[in-house]
């Protein structure tokens, strides 16, 4: 028996869903930074302060400073991928202010639009 895989989302749904979205986790040492495609749940891009590459040129991996220059590298890699604008999902606890708005204004900075 072969079955089919089951639709993304009903097209009724699809027109109303933000398709880019961007989900930022702070833990004691990191920033993380990805970009779900929300239609078909898959991330688009990512960026950690943990990459070999990003943690040479940083003094620290998860100052007000990292954070900028993680939303600058999403930016551009979101660029690179045709990706224009995103939508920012904030937990309850999480304000814009500090970390998350220096990686927003970095993601601005770039070209990114935010919706």
């Amino acid at each position: 028996m072969v079955f089919a895989p089951p639709p993304a989302a009903p097209t009724r749904i699809i027109k109303y869903l933000k398709p880019y979205v961007l989900k930022v986790h702070f833990s004691n040492k990191y920033i993380t930074a990805q970009v779900f495609h929300t239609p078909t749940a898959t991330v688009v891009s990512s960026v950690c302060s943990q990459e070999q590459v990003l943690r040479t040129s940083m003094e620290s991996t998860r100052d007000v400073s990292a954070a900028g220059k993680i939303g600058k590298i999403l930016g551009q890699r979101l660029l690179f991928k045709d990706i224009p604008a995103v939508s920012v999902f904030m937990r309850r606890e999480q304000k814009y202010h500090g970390k998350i708005k220096s990686l927003i204004d970095g993601l601005r900075d770039s070209g990114i639009q935010l919706i």
